[in-house]
């Protein structure tokens, strides 16, 4: 089954030049485009992609914006931030907004390939340089052994699947692993997320590393 795609961007020439570099893939149909935010948001309920591939600097709205709004109408459609935006400040919104991967402009077409197809998984793809942010965000905080002991009600099998989950393992993987059936992972993701008043698979990685249940 393809991945439907949704591009983002305000130049024709960005838009024009992923849809050269998207469209030669087998596992992957371009399935519209937009230019503002506003465009991309009632693009995104028109066509119902699997994944957006969401520019930051928008004329309108900025694309943290737009992701929100997106994920806030149709929280199944993946978005991936794809920026010449690399600092800090950009980085956690677009996490926060409820982006499931972020890569920059000047990456290699494989990393911005294997982003796509690890959102239309349901898994997070952060390029490198950037997921060093989590590791200095991580290091920045009070960590306790209170504050690590503490999972906030998880049982002991959800924090095994969060663990799993937050390392980026898919379902069937985790299921294997933990000899439970997929579904019955999908339950504890469900309870984990609802505990944890999380909502992205970026939001939980960042809580999995903040409380020490992965080494960043």
């Amino acid at each position: 089954m393809k991945t439907r795609l949704l591009l983002v961007d305000d130049h024709q020439v960005v838009r024009s030049g992923l849809k050269m570099l998207l469209a030669a893939e087998d596992d992957v149909e371009i399935v519209g485009e937009a230019g503002t935010a506003h465009e991309a948001i009632e693009a995104a309920g028109a066509v119902v992609p699997d994944v957006v591939l969401m520019d930051i600097g928008l004329p309108d709205l900025s694309g943290i914006e737009a992701t929100r709004a997106i994920k806030k109408r149709f929280p199944s459609i993946s978005i991936v931030a794809l920026t010449i935006h690399e600092d800090e400040e950009y980085f956690f919104k677009m996490l926060e907004a409820g982006a499931s991967g972020y890569v920059p402009k000047r990456a290699a077409p494989e990393e911005l390939l294997r982003a796509v197809r690890a959102a239309a998984s349901g898994e997070v793809y952060l390029y490198p340089t950037l997921a060093k942010l989590l590791v200095t965000d991580y290091l920045s905080q009070d960590h306790s052994g209170e504050e690590k002991a503490s999972l906030d009600g998880l049982t002991d099998r959800e924090r095994e699947v969060l663990t799993y989950l937050a390392e980026g393992t898919s379902n069937e993987e985790i299921a294997v692993s933990l000899v439970i059936s997929p579904k019955t992972v999908d339950r504890h993701r469900e309870n984990i997320m609802r505990k944890l008043n999380l909502h992205s698979r970026a939001e939980l990685v960042r809580y999995a590393i903040r409380k020490g249940i992965i080494k960043p």
